[in-house]
């Protein structure tokens, strides 16, 4: 029972600081979705691909950010030592990226046509489809970083 429930509590934990991960990825892709087509022109459309600065920046944001949570909060320290652990997390964000970027780029093309009108609030396109693509690539995070990275 107090394994279910350290589990319960881990998966808990995985969900918040994944949630506060996102919250400084969205948060930092809508600012430099903003002011990065100031400096470079081809941002909002670079030979087809739909933000890729904003989206490269704003991961890696996110992913320094779930770092740091997940060794604070979610995660014990697995056998592998801080450096290798570092390396393996930062290879398992590099291959979510690649899928998280993809996922991006076909929500912004195919899934999403319009903003959301809230009334008080409008959720444009690209920000529906970073949220998507975070969503769909959260469970894969979890499940690799502790049966892998933190062994546990």
């Amino acid at each position: 029972m107090k394994e279910l429930l350290l589990k319960q509590k881990q998966v808990l934990l995985f969900v918040v600081a994944g949630a506060l991960s996102a919250l400084v990825e969205i948060g930092s892709f809508k600012i430099f979705s903003i002011y990065l087509p100031l400096i470079f022109s081809e941002e909002n459309n670079y030979y087809g691909i739909h933000f890729p600065l904003s989206n490269i920046f704003s991961t890696s944001c996110g992913i320094i950010t779930n770092y740091f949570l997940s060794i604070w909060f979610v995660f014990e320290r697995g056998k592998h030592s801080k450096r290798k652990e570092f390396a393996y997390f930062m290879f398992v964000s590099f291959f979510s990226t690649l899928l998280s970027l993809t996922f991006f780029q076909l929500f912004f093309r195919f899934v999403f046509k319009e903003n959301i009108d809230l009334g008080f609030f409008v959720i444009s396109k690209e920000i529906l489809s970073k949220i998507s693509a975070i969503l769909l690539v959260s469970t894969l995070n979890y499940t690799v970083k502790k049966k892998v990275i933190f062994n546990g």
